[in-house]
């Protein structure tokens, strides 16, 4: 699943993409990995790529956003067409992590 937000970065105008991989294990477990980039260069994010829930990889983004100077602009939100449906539930279920105070 890819999602793109127009925002900036200490004041300079961007695009950022997130890409979300939903990697299912089993019918009760699944994990996740979120990709930030910007433009077509990954940006390091603080701890592992990999989760356990879609909802802490957001968290994540979050926290990495905020010490990096990142605002995202909610209303430029653009989903890929190519997406597991589950996941755009799950994303649209927990993305006011992305713009928590």
């Amino acid at each position: 699943m890819i999602v793109q937000y127009q925002g900036e970065q200490n004041g300079i105008p961007t695009t950022f993409t997130l890409r979300i991989i939903g990697n299912n294990l089993s019918k009760s477990s699944s994990n996740y990995q979120i990709d930030l980039l910007v433009g077509d260069k990954q940006l390091p994010t603080f701890t592992t790529l990999i989760h356990q829930s879609l909802s802490n990889c957001l968290k994540e983004i979050y926290l990495f956003r905020k010490h990096n100077g990142i605002k995202f602009n909610a209303a430029s939100e653009k989903v890929a067409p190519k997406l597991v449906p589950y996941d755009l539930v799950l994303y649209n279920a927990h993305k006011q992590g992305l713009f928590a105070a």
